[in-house]
């Protein structure tokens, strides 16, 4: 019993140990990518290596490792869940698709999902507490993607992944069932990345297709409208549901918000089970819907 226990644990060291070394390697590809970027096409040149680097690669780290331990009952028990509720017959119709259309539908959903999980982010007071660490940050540049709440981070995610597997282009029935959501988390984590950049670029009359840091920059904006530009990948989901605001020839001002949350990155992690995260005020557009009260 004593060898088995120390067996185990072997392995989950060193299954903990190829993760770490895996992240680690994105992150240098990552700074190798970015930093050049946002060197040669910033919105605002800004120093790469501030203060607040240590504490980015550390949520970078956590987030990598994390959410996919939260994630993996919740996921399991929809995954049972869509089994026994939805009808064979559209599960096992939606399996027979192509890899190819299963991917391109997953991501259609998917994103809806990622939009209202990211909007309830927004307008839940609870779930504010864990997204608000997000939005602290008073400098946007690639890795500001990684500065989330473990937990905030995990619940944006399983409202992305659950109308795959309630559409059934996710199932752990199907050979590649796992391949479509896999593929989603990835494509989103790296444009996530993308859209967070401290780079000018922008696509004109086609940002309405595909999000880009212009478009995602103003869901940062410390003034004027707020809570807008929720989509991470298909702006089209803030248009269709009113929320979408991308002006061609302005920037944001300023990024951040006006609660001034724990400085530490212990502090920031219990800042959301504290009182003080509860008597917070959320942003003034969340109390009436982004399409009929625009903050100003």
């Amino acid at each position: 019993m004593g060898s088995l226990v120390s067996f185990l644990a072997q392995h989950n060291l060193l299954s903990f140990a190829i993760d770490v070394a895996r992240i680690a390697t994105w992150l240098v590809l990552l700074f190798v990518v970015f930093g050049p970027l946002e060197w040669l096409f910033a919105v605002r040149p800004r120093k790469l290596f501030r203060k607040s680097l240590g504490q980015d690669v550390a949520y970078y780290f956590i987030n990598g490792l994390v959410p996919a331990f939260l994630l993996s009952v919740p996921l399991a028990l929809v995954a049972v869940w869509t089994y026994h509720l939805v009808p064979w017959r559209m599960q096992a119709a939606v399996a027979a698709w192509p890899l190819w259309q299963r991917v391109l539908v997953g991501f259609v959903v998917g994103e809806v999902g990622f939009y209202w999980g990211h909007r309830w982010a927004h307008e839940i007071p609870l779930l504010w507490r864990f997204h608000s660490i997000h939005h602290s940050a008073e400098h946007v540049f690639f890795l500001t993607s990684a500065r989330a709440h473990p937990i905030d981070n995990a619940f944006i995610r399983l409202c992305g992944m659950v109308p795959c597997y309630v559409l059934g282009v996710a199932s752990p029935l199907s050979p590649t069932g796992s391949l479509v959501p896999a593929l989603i988390v990835i494509v989103a984590t790296m444009w996530g990345f993308f859209i967070h950049a401290n780079v000018r670029w922008r696509l004109g009359p086609f940002e309405w297709l595909i999000a880009t840091p212009g478009f995602h920059h103003w869901h940062h904006t410390l003034g004027g409208l707020r809570d807008r530009n929720f989509a991470s990948m298909m702006p089209v989901m803030d248009m269709i549901f009113g929320t979408y605001h991308a002006p061609l020839h302005e920037r944001p001002a300023a990024y951040g918000i006006e609660k001034e949350l724990p400085r530490s990155l212990i502090g920031q992690l219990i800042y959301p089970f504290t009182a003080a995260a509860e008597a917070s005020a959320l942003p003034d557009a969340v109390a009436t819907p982004p399409s009929t009260a625009p903050r100003s």
